[in-house]
């Protein structure tokens, strides 16, 4: 069976960059699904710890072949100079295991606004901040 790893809002921190490269390694998962907000804080938010996009970019952009990312609320043209993978996607849809899987930051598809689903499906998002796995009238959302 394979194996993905999901993750979203990095938000520039090297730190827990580093730690959910470390985790992806243990897992030995064959992708990497980032659901946005990779580099940039956003005004809102306070600097995370060990804020440094460059080094997040650095330690991202070697498993190019292996991350499927969506663009987060933060995300910008001008991340996309800089990383070497499509962050610009606001949403993508996903054939693992026999399932669709709709993948989507948060900010614009979400548990009140939920793409065509069927029976099994997945919808993924990030943006909040806040762990979540629930299955919903035929579908899971996390």
């Amino acid at each position: 069976m394979s194996k993905i790893m999901i993750a979203s809002d990095i938000h520039g921190s090297a730190y827990y960059c580093r730690l959910m490269l470390d985790r992806f390694k243990e897992e030995n998962a064959e992708r990497l699904v980032l659901l946005g907000d990779i580099l940039y804080h956003g005004p809102r938010n306070d600097l995370p710890k060990e804020y440094a996009p460059k080094e997040v970019i650095a330690m991202l952009n070697p498993l190019r072949n292996k991350i499927i990312c969506v663009r987060g609320n933060c995300d910008t043209e001008v991340d996309q100079m800089v990383l070497d993978f499509n962050v610009l996607c606001e949403q993508a849809y996903v054939n693992f295991n026999g399932r669709s899987i709709v993948l989507a930051h948060g900010h614009k598809l979400d548990e009140k606004n939920i793409p065509a689903l069927n029976d099994g499906d997945i919808l993924l998002c990030g943006h909040t901040h806040v762990p979540k796995c629930e299955k919903r009238d035929g579908y899971i959302y996390i």
